[in-house]
């Protein structure tokens, strides 16, 4: 069995994978002030929470956007499951052809994301990670990372939203019952379900355009089933899509 580890802005998303099937999924919050032995301790407590023991894997694998992280989560996973985790970055073998400016500015959960959906669906691709950030990446006919759009995620607009302002309150964000709303919180809520879904389509249309072909679209991402029912394209929402790739990565990379 193999532990995948995404580290996130907000969360640290935890994956089982048993010959290619994910089994488990967990979350925790991403905290940089944590030790490694605190990391060791609340992922054991997780994993052995659902039964799972952690003598029992058999490798490791982690990306990260936080990089004072990444050596952290290495230090805690090596010391709960006596395995060194391969982490995704430069050196790394993807399989993925990646024609950025600068290939290296690709995050490594964008390029498991990529490496996932380039294995699971028809090209081109449209691929929205909706976290922190909300993620656009683009794979062109060939299989190949073309380049995307970034733009503050729902939550973090939001967040940014009540706090700049003086009378604005903090809103969950979930859908009101219609799009004009004659009261301050669901119109919040409007503009974050639906604003967020016409950008969506949007992008679509001019990616689409641009490309002159029609894409597969798909959403993954902590978010992406808060705002996927309310677009008006046709989207697969693949909750599961990063930690897919970090298997594919991690058999591209073991050691026979």
């Amino acid at each position: 069995m193999l532990l995948a580890i995404d580290v996130g802005n907000s969360n640290i998303v935890i994956g089982c994978i048993n010959a290619g099937e994910i089994s488990h999924v967990f979350r925790m919050v991403t905290d940089i002030s944590k030790t490694e032995y605190e990391y060791a301790v609340g992922i054991k407590s997780i994993l052995e929470f659902d039964g799972i023991q952690c003598d029992g894997f058999d490798g490791a694998i982690i990306s990260s956007v936080v990089p004072p992280l990444l050596t952290v989560l290495k230090s805690a996973v090596k010391r709960i499951t006596g395995k060194n985790a391969l982490t995704v970055g430069a050196g790394i073998k993807t399989g993925l052809n990646i024609l950025l400016d600068d290939p290296a500015q690709l995050g490594s959960d964008l390029v498991a994301d990529a490496v996932a959906a380039v294995a699971t669906y028809p090209l081109p691709i449209i691929i929205f990670d909706m976290g922190t950030a909300t993620t656009i990446s683009v794979i062109d006919k060939h299989g190949s990372h073309i380049g995307g759009a970034l733009f503050p995620g729902v939550g973090l607009s939001m967040n940014a939203l009540s706090s700049g302002t003086s009378q604005l309150p903090k809103v969950p964000i979930e859908p009101p019952d219609k799009v004009i709303n004659g009261n301050t919180i669901d119109a919040m809520k409007s503009g974050a379900i639906f604003g967020t879904a016409s950008m969506v389509d949007g992008m679509i249309d001019r990616i689409e355009e641009e490309l002159g072909l029609t894409a597969t679209v798909v959403a993954t991402g902590g978010l992406s089933s808060r705002i996927v029912p309310y677009c008006r394209h046709e989207i697969s929402h693949d909750a599961n899509l990063l930690l897919r790739g970090l298997g594919i990565i991690y058999e591209k990379n073991k050691k026979k």
